[in-house]
C-alpha cells in the first residue's frame, strides 16, 4: 500500500521500484559494471547512478534497457522481473525497449566514436563505418531473396 492507502503505486513509487529491482540486479554483478553501462550509452556515469537509483526521479529511457540486459547478462528471470516493475511505471513504453519488440522489426546498432582532434577525420570515420554498414545490409538483403 502507498501513503494514500491505496495498494496502486504512484508514477513515482513504481519508477523507484523498478530502479530499485535493477540496482539490485547490477549490484550483484562485477566491479565497474555501472562504468560499463555508461560507455556503452555514452553516458557519463553519473546518469547511469540516477536512473538505477531510487532516490531520484530521473527514469530510464526504454532505448537504453535492452543494453543495459545485455551489458549485464540478466537472465530470462531477472529481464522478466525488471520489464514487469518497468511497464508498471511506464505502461506505454513496453514496445519502445527494443528487446520487446516483435521479432523481425527493425534494430538500431549503436558504436561509440571517440572525440578525435580534427572534426574532419571524424567524419571521415563516421562516413565510413555508416558506408561499410550499408554494404552488410545490402549484402545480407540479397541473402534474403535467394
Amino acid at each position: 500500500m502507498n501513503a494514500a492507502g491505496s495498494t496502486a503505486l504512484s508514477k513515482e513509487e513504481a519508477v523507484a521500484a523498478y530502479k530499485a529491482v535493477l540496482r539490485e540486479f547490477i549490484d550483484r554483478r562485477p566491479s565497474g559494471t555501472r562504468r560499463k553501462i555508461a560507455l556503452a550509452l555514452g553516458k557519463h556515469k553519473s546518469f547511469v547512478s540516477q536512473v538505477t537509483s531510487p532516490a531520484y526521479s530521473v527514469p530510464l529511457p526504454a532505448q537504453h534497457v535492452a543494453a543495459i540486459f545485455e551489458i549485464c547478462h540478466f537472465s530470462q528471470e531477472e529481464r522478466r522481473s525488471f520489464l514487469e516493475a518497468y511497464k508498471a511505471a511506464h505502461p506505454r513504453q513496453g514496445g519502445a525497449i527494443p528487446e520487446e519488440r516483435p521479432q523481425g522489426g527493425p534494430q538500431t546498432l549503436q558504436i561509440q566514436i571517440p572525440a578525435f582532434s580534427d572534426p574532419e577525420r571524424q567524419k571521415e570515420v563516421i562516413a565510413a563505418i555508416r558506408s561499410v554498414a550499408a554494404q552488410i545490409l545490402a549484402v545480407a538483403a540479397d541473402k534474403s531473396t535467394e
